[in-house]
């Protein structure tokens, strides 16, 4: 068993994982360099991020397909890190981040990180992008970045003027190859577009000469130099090594849930994943790398190229490392206006026009462009935390924000609807609108609401009573939650004393209203109807609309006439969707019986040759009267000769039942009606052709009221229909109802199904 499971891992990870390694490989490279030089670390340490990356937290991580490495996110920390206290100093701060990481995740704190707002992580982002791609635009046109993104703005024109020609030829190539590489066939684009410019811009320079800066490896992989303790204010250092665990940690954790919907392996152990992610960024620091992260870029890449499990990733940084141990030199050729060019476009399209219309559709907007200005014009952390502020305020505004409609209704009474979050921060609002209604007008009052606190019941309750004690009604109708209801009775203020109960009559919403005294003798199904058209018509109202031409069922479904049931409610079925038969006791005369039944027989007729329906079912319920009248005999129907007449249909249904009468006869003939029901349906020549082709099925459905279950009743053993209807009609023919002197003996019944999942 070993062996076998041992070379299925193998061949796939041939098949699927290795391709999809080499690919993500080839991207990992370029933009590791670029990443390393944006923020001003040792280019190895890229490539020693990216390597770790790969091979530790793809090892240790709780994706199967997340790859991690150096990411643009955290070049802005990293660069005020290094600038302040030194490559060295900042390889100890990555380490201390990484052990918090690890901590986060032994505690089970990841969960927490996915409550910061996405407007804030992509307004991050976008200004993160907008720093890298000025500072970076300098090198491409010969100068040097400035310390900060408005120094770089202000001097772009005078490095505009002053600007290197070939230099600037390498970095407008590396961009064009960027723009025009997903255009091409699709057997050039397995070359990932970030490595093809950088090779052709380099090859380009090589051929023609040109005078470009080559990259220097100083500090390169071989090259290893413990970390130091940095110099200066704890309390600083302690604020960028948080900085940088609780951002790589977000931006993980935040690219394992995208990456989780693209593909059909095993979700992410998210507090796995963090705390991998902190062994690597441990490692990482003690190797002079770059703080590492999962990548939503590489990791899309993955996915893509087909990878299947965390082979991929491990194998890409094992790909990484063997690169810059033997292929490091070949890194010098690459100009280093083409690494500045590749970063400068990878900038401008970290401001993706898709996140900004989902933040703008949530009414989000305000919180990315603070958090994006934020970490341009002031910095990292005081984005975020600008954006996260805002973000709060946005949130505890919506707690204020209810909205008050009213209309008058044609008969007379005011309809007001109440929506939002009923908390005491609304109550002034809720009492200005609700005392501007008149004295002495009946209103209908629908709460539409998620929450309510004790300060907004109060402030309602005391209303209402004002109101009706000033001679007007007050008929409040709770939309979802019954907050009103509970309150008023005591449940949720005191829930240890008085549980909340749940209503019995869900479904009908008019049967919670007060009838008052200018409505008490009015009909229920006219306040019904009312209530249809003011709630629940603007919904179903398109698929109406829709229905209206032709009717399409799929079922003909003949039940009984029982008031407890509900066709829709117990088959979760809509508009449109059942062509339904009631009758008193769910019967089908059988085909030419005596008296004859038209209406049933219409029905089968129009549903099989008119509507081609693909299903009929019947449905008997318990503690039905029809078959309880059955049981009893004609004593119980003397008075009632047009019902005698109709349950003689039911009489091989009592056949089945035999002479025997246990104490649960009416439950078994209940169900044996079903059966029988399902046999007298074969005696139409149309349902029985059909049923014989395979383009119509017969099922019958077991109501039990009591217990709220549906049961599939099984058909019953073939020939026994025609068994009961001979013994029936051999037997003496029963006169208003009398029952046959001759029956079989009753046949075993099977056991009662198990219900359902409804």
């Amino acid at each position: 068993m070993s062996t076998t499971t041992t070379e299925s891992s193998f061949i796939r990870t041939l098949r699927y994982d290795l391709p999809a390694s080499l690919v993500v490989f080839l991207i990992a490279v370029p933009l590791s360099l670029g990443i390393a030089m944006a923020a001003g670390a040792p280019l190895a340490a890229g490539l020693v991020a990216a390597a770790v990356g790969g091979i530790v937290a793809g090892w240790l991580g709780g994706s199967a397909v997340v790859v991690s490495g150096p990411t643009a996110s955290l070049t802005v920390v990293i660069a005020g890190l290094v600038h302040t206290y030194g490559w060295r100093a900042t390889c100890v701060i990555t380490i201390l981040a990484g052990a918090v990481q690890v901590l986060l995740g032994v505690f089970k704190a990841a969960r927490a990180a996915l409550a910061v707002s996405p407007a804030v992580v992509h307004g991050m982002l976008a200004g993160v992008g907008i720093i890298i791609a000025l500072a970076q635009l300098h090198v491409v046109l010969g100068g040097s970045p400035q310390h900060s993104a408005l120094a770089n703005l202000t001097q772009l024109p005078g490095q505009i003027i002053d600007m290197h020609g070939h230099k600037v030829m390498v970095g407008v190539l590396t961009v064009t190859v960027m723009l025009v590489w997903g255009r091409l066939p699709k057997h050039v684009r397995a070359v990932p577009a970030p490595l093809a410019a950088l090779l052709v811009a380099a090859g380009t320079a090589w051929v023609f000469g040109w005078n470009v800066t080559r990259i220097d490896l100083t500090g390169a992989i071989t090259e290893w130099a413990p970390p130091e303790l940095p110099q200066g204010d704890w309390h600083d250092v302690a604020g960028g090594m948080l900085l940088i665990a609780l951002l790589a940690g977000a931006e993980s954790l935040l690219c394992c849930v995208a990456i989780d919907g693209q593909h059909s392996g095993r979700r992410a152990d998210l507090d796995r994943e963090l705390s991998g992610q902190g062994v690597a960024n441990v490692v990482s620091g003690l190797l002079g790398g770059l703080p590492v992260a999962g990548v939503i870029v590489r990791s899309t890449t993955n996915v893509r190229a087909g990878a299947r499990s965390h082979r991929s990733a491990i194998l890409h940084g094992v790909w990484v490392l063997l690169f810059a141990l033997c292929l490091g030199g070949t890194i010098q050729l690459i100009p280093m206006e083409a690494l500045a060019a590749l970063l400068v476009f990878i900038g401008i399209r970290t401001i993706s026009l898709g996140h900004v219309r989902k933040v703008h559709g949530h009414n989000e907007i305000s919180v990315y462009v603070v958090t994006m200005a934020g970490v341009i014009l002031v910095g990292l952390a005081e984005g975020v935390l600008a954006g996260l502020a805002l973000a709060a305020l946005l949130a505890l505004r919506r707690l204020t924000r209810i909205t008050v409609d009213k209309r008058e209704e044609p008969n007379g009474r005011l309809h007001a609807t109440v929506s939002g979050s009923l908390t005491f921060l609304g109550v002034p609002r809720l009492t200005q609108e609700l005392r501007a209604i008149p004295a002495g007008t009946a209103v209908d009052l629908d709460l539409n609401i998620d929450f309510m606190d004790n300060a907004a019941f109060d402030a309602l309750h005391s209303w209402r009573l004002d109101h009706e004690r000033l001679g007007g009604t007050v008929t409040i109708d709770e939309l979802h939650d019954e907050w009103y209801t509970l309150a008023a009775g005591g449940a949720r203020m005191f829930p240890a004393k008085s549980p909340p109960k749940p209503s019995g009559r869900w479904w009908l919403p008019w049967t919670h209203r007060r009838p008052d005294s200018a409505t008490a003798a009015e009909c229920r199904l006219t306040r019904g109807a009312e209530e249809f058209h003011r709630r629940t018509a603007p919904l179903v109202r398109p698929i109406l609309t829709e229905l209206a031409a032709k009717q399409q069922p799929t079922h003909l479904f003949i039940t009984c006439a029982d008031s407890r049931i509900m066709p829709s409610l117990i088959t979760s079925s809509g508009p449109g969707d059942l062509f339904t038969v009631r009758n008193i006791g769910n019967l089908v005369p059988r085909a030419g019986a005596t008296p004859g039944d038209d209406s049933v027989a219409a029905a089968i007729e129009y549903a099989t040759r008119v509507l081609n329906v693909h299903t009929i079912t019947v449905c008997g319920h318990s503690g039905c009267g029809a078959m309880a009248a059955l049981l009893s005999g004609p004593a119980t129907t003397a008075d009632l000769p047009q019902l005698r007449r109709w349950l003689r249909h039911g009489d091989a249904s009592l056949t089945r039942l035999g002479g025997e009468r246990p104490d649960d006869a009416l439950e078994l003939l209940c169900r044996q009606n079903v059966q029988q029901q399902l046999e007298n349906l074969r005696t139409y020549p149309r349902v029985e052709e059909q049923v014989a082709a395979g383009r119509l099925k017969l099922v019958g459905l077991y109501f039990d009221i009591g217990a709220a279950q549906v049961h599939v009743v099984p058909p019953a053993r073939p020939g026994a229909a025609r068994e009961a209807g001979a013994a029936r009609e051999a037997g003496a023919t029963r006169e208003a109802g009398a029952a046959g002197e001759d029956v079989p003996a009753r046949e075993a019944v099977p056991a009662p199904p198990e219900p359902t999942q409804r």
